[in-house]
């Protein structure tokens, strides 16, 4: 296997995984807690190195999801104590955590091979060579084997528990009635993130895991409304950031983890801007609409209470527009057949007429 391929197949996991726990942070509003937990988790593996001794994966695991859960449960005691807002809350908190996990690192594990560069930063291009052995033989690359094996993890957990994620997350009321228990759904999905983080702590770092976390969630959360096709399109576009970031690392020679995080932002920053109903150019292509719609209804309520063809001078003066805004509105009023130019003036048409009736404005111009 390249090396290539495998820098390509390890992003991809940890973009997927990232990307289908991703989903249920952003709808329910917990993006930043992703983020609180990618950091919180440190004094967890910081912890779980001091009582084993060694950097295994399960325990580091252990350790970092135990602190995750904790994270989510000082955050949510904040808030529910009315005292803090839930954004403060998370502010405090882990701030706090990370603070003790960076000294207990620095005061306790400096001698080994466990430091905040490897935390925060990874280094994706490293692990073809880190590989994995077992009785002797070498296995293929460590990071594959525990990113892929998160996300299998956390693909049979959404599969699992996919109605009750989907209750929980948008009517947690009905999710109660049913029987099924918001806070326990909530708290499992939090300790897959945690888990989901420490996996690829070593690999690619926190800040790739925060990206993928919240990117492309948000960026599918633009393109439709059903939980099926945004878990799919949020994976498809953590995977074409993970590509997309390694053509464009090898290319600049810069950080791969970087580049992958950018692009994905990228990626979104199209999807704001054209996505076809949520993005920014189709809301203003519809606001104008909107407006030419109602700058026509507006002169086809005064052509009707006026009766006679008023001529466009007229019609500018009236309502203070500049003569190629009214030269668009009667434009598409004529295309429509809504408006004729009858006389040197213009004239509601029968037409016209019956559109302001259907519209209920007919009632308006008396």
């Amino acid at each position: 296997m390249s090396p290539a391929l495998v820098i390509l197949l390890v992003g991809g996991a940890v973009a997927a995984s990232c990307a289908v726990l991703g989903v249920f942070l952003v709808l329910r509003r917990l993006a930043l807690l992703g983020d609180a937990i990618s950091h919180s988790v440190l004094p967890g593996i910081a912890i779980a190195f001091l009582f084993t001794g060694t950097r295994n994966t399960l325990p580091m695991l252990v350790g970092a999801g135990a602190l995750g859960v904790l994270t989510v449960f000082l955050v949510e005691a904040l808030g529910r104590s009315r005292r803090v807002r839930e954004d403060a809350s998370i502010g405090l908190v882990f701030p706090v955590l990370f603070s003790i996990g960076v000294i207990l690192i620095s005061r306790f594990a400096y001698h080994v091979d466990l430091d905040l560069d490897c935390v925060l930063y990874g280094e994706i291009a490293y692990t073809p060579w880190d590989v994995l052995t077992a009785g002797g033989r070498e296995l293929g690359p460590r990071a594959l084997w525990i990113t892929g094996g998160v996300l299998l993890a956390d693909l049979v957990l959404v599969l699992v528990l996919y109605k009750e994620l989907k209750l929980s997350t948008f009517d947690p009321g009905l999710a109660a009635a049913l029987g099924f228990s918001p806070v326990l759904i909530h708290y499992i999905l939090m300790g897959a993130v945690s888990v989901t983080v420490v996996g690829a702590f070593e690999s690619v770092g926190a800040i790739l895991v925060v990206a993928m976390l919240v990117v492309p969630p948000a960026a599918a959360s633009l393109l439709t409304e059903r939980l099926s096709h945004m878990l799919v399109l949020a994976v498809l576009m953590g995977l074409a950031a993970t590509a997309g970031g390694y053509g464009a690392a090898r290319l600049l020679d810069c950080s791969i983890a970087g580049a992958m995080a950018a692009v994905a932002g990228v990626i979104f920053l199209f999807t704001f801007l054209l996505a076809p109903s949520q993005g920014l150019v189709a809301r203003l292509l519809r606001r104008r609409r909107l407006r030419a719609r109602l700058a026509g209804r507006l002169l086809m309520l005064h052509l009707r209470e006026s009766g006679a063809p008023r001529p466009r001078s007229e019609l500018a003066r009236r309502f203070g527009w500049d003569p190629a805004a009214l030269d668009r509105a009667l434009h598409r009023l004529q295309a429509e057949g809504l408006v004729v130019v009858e006389n040197g003036g213009l004239r509601l048409t029968a037409d016209g007429g019956l559109t302001l009736r259907e519209a209920g404005l007919d009632e308006i111009a008396h």
